[in-house]
């Protein structure tokens, strides 16, 4: 049984219909890249499944129990954690308190708390020199690393990414994505939307497509990197194979 399965989903806001009729399933422990244009739904889904936006039609299903019209508090309970768009890292907390935030619907003493604070920043050794400053002297590099940290303290079993790369260099966004791969080695399932197709797909077993809130291609990251379609719209051009016929 899958850990998380949309089936006919349909969600928006107020009268555009910014999803229609999705359906996708994440294994436990996989990596799913969503790949697809701006405003093609991507962050919409999201946030259906973290319980932010009201689905108007279809099911969805955590560890095969029904999650569509909960509270986000009670998804995140159940083992689902959104790691927003933009980080939303607090300006006026420090880095610590940024990630504390993310174990606040917890039931934890606060030496187990701090443990697990430490676990997590095991994973980002390059934020601990700036554990105790402000959000807001934070680099883009340094909050995104301490948005994923902050979600990762909620223990999630399924991990939502929403574009993890937006703005950062390339040698963060391969820090950043290394890490991805190994949390997901460890057991925890990603849904990851990502611009960067070229480098999502390097980390996913398996990548859905979208298209004007519709899913337009599916398959393993292996088929969907040498997809012309995809090629040509998110990753710079035709298939070797093909490029190569053309010439």
């Amino acid at each position: 049984m899958p850990l998380l399965e949309l089936d006919s989903l349909a969600a928006g806001y107020g009268r555009v219909e910014a999803i229609e009729a999705l359906t996708l399933h994440v294994e436990n422990g996989e990596i799913v890249a969503l790949l697809g244009a701006n405003g093609a739904g991507k962050s919409t889904t999201l946030r259906a499944i973290a319980g932010l936006l009201k689905p108007r039609k279809g099911t969805i299903r955590f560890d095969g129990r029904s999650i569509e019209g909960m509270a986000p508090e009670a998804i995140v309970r159940l083992g689902i954690a959104l790691v927003p768009e933009g980080r939303r890292i607090f300006p006026g907390l420090t880095l610590r308190e940024n990630i504390l935030i993310g174990a606040a619907g917890r039931r934890i003493a606060r030496r187990a708390l701090a443990a697990e604070a430490e676990r997590v920043l095991d994973l980002f050794p390059e934020i601990r020199p700036a554990i105790d400053a402000p959000g807001w002297t934070l680099s883009g590099g340094q909050q995104q690393m301490a948005a994923i940290a902050r979600g990762l303290m909620a223990r999630p079993r399924l991990l939502l990414l929403d574009e993890p790369s937006l703005g950062l260099a390339p040698l963060i966004v391969d820090r950043v994505f290394r890490v991805l791969a190994r949390l997901a080695a460890n057991g925890t399932a990603i849904l990851l939307v990502e611009q960067n197709a070229r480098m999502a797909l390097s980390i996913a077993a398996r990548g859905y497509v979208l298209a004007a809130g519709r899913l337009a291609v599916a398959g393993s990251a292996t088929e969907l990197a040498h997809d012309d379609a995809v090629r040509a719209a998110y990753l710079g051009g035709a298939s070797d194979a093909t490029a190569e016929a053309t010439r």
